[in-house]
């Protein structure tokens, strides 16, 4: 891949995450809910997004890229508790893990990977 796409592709997950975190502290206004997990599938798929947009960033660095995003949506919860109108929720961060599933084949892929080149 081109310098200039990965450049671009890691200027986009640092503003991803930024804007998520901003968007994770802001006051929200009441959504209408399709079922009652739903907020657990937001997490999730926006953690599948982050961690599907870090891998093609830094493709060598999936494992790095998997603990800092763990780390990442443990802070989020974290800063939601210290806020007067959101909640941190440990069952988000585990959505948040759940999102971070797809990483599992490009961790395997890896290893594979690895494991032939010796």
């Amino acid at each position: 891949m081109p310098t200039s796409v990965r450049t671009l592709l890691r200027v986009l997950f640092i503003a991803a995450l930024g804007g998520a975190f901003w968007l994770a502290l802001m006051p929200i206004e009441p959504v209408i809910k399709l079922f009652s997990w739903q907020d657990k599938v937001e997490h999730a798929l926006l953690f599948a997004g982050l961690a599907i947009l870090g891998v093609a960033a830094w493709p060598q660095r999936v494992g790095l890229l998997a603990a800092g995003l763990l780390a990442y949506g443990a802070a989020m919860e974290v800063a939601q508790s210290t806020t007067a109108y959101r909640v941190g929720d440990p069952l988000d961060w585990l959505a948040d893990a759940v999102g971070l599933l797809v990483l599992l084949p490009f961790l395997r892929s890896r290893k594979t990977n690895t494991a032939n080149a010796r």
